[in-house]
């Protein structure tokens, strides 16, 4: 069994993931073996709150180069959580709208 702060690596703070607060989506950098039941668990053990809806997404590494070598980054998972309409919003997000 893993722990949660094994499964939600770090949040995703980008615009757009910014633009589904509002509607109480939050968007992870999670674990690649990790499911969407052990993704939802995890959420609501860290942060207190009721999942609703759980997406993932496998997003391949991007191509790099560092002058004449290139390479690629690593390929990462990303999940985008919906809590209920009756559950509280994340406080770590709450100052960055």
């Amino acid at each position: 069994m893993k722990r949660a702060q094994d499964i939600i690596l770090k949040p995703i703070i980008t615009e757009k993931s910014m633009s589904g607060i509002s509607m109480k989506q939050y968007t992870f950098k999670v674990a690649k073996d990790a499911n969407k039941i052990e993704i939802a668990k995890a959420v609501e053990t860290l942060f207190d709150v009721t999942v609703d809806k759980v997406n993932t997404m496998n997003c391949k590494g991007r191509f790099k180069r560092m002058g004449r070598t290139a390479g690629y980054q690593p390929d990462w998972k990303k999940a985008i959580v919906k809590l209920s309409e009756d559950s509280k919003p994340i406080e770590f997000f709450e100052g960055m709208i």
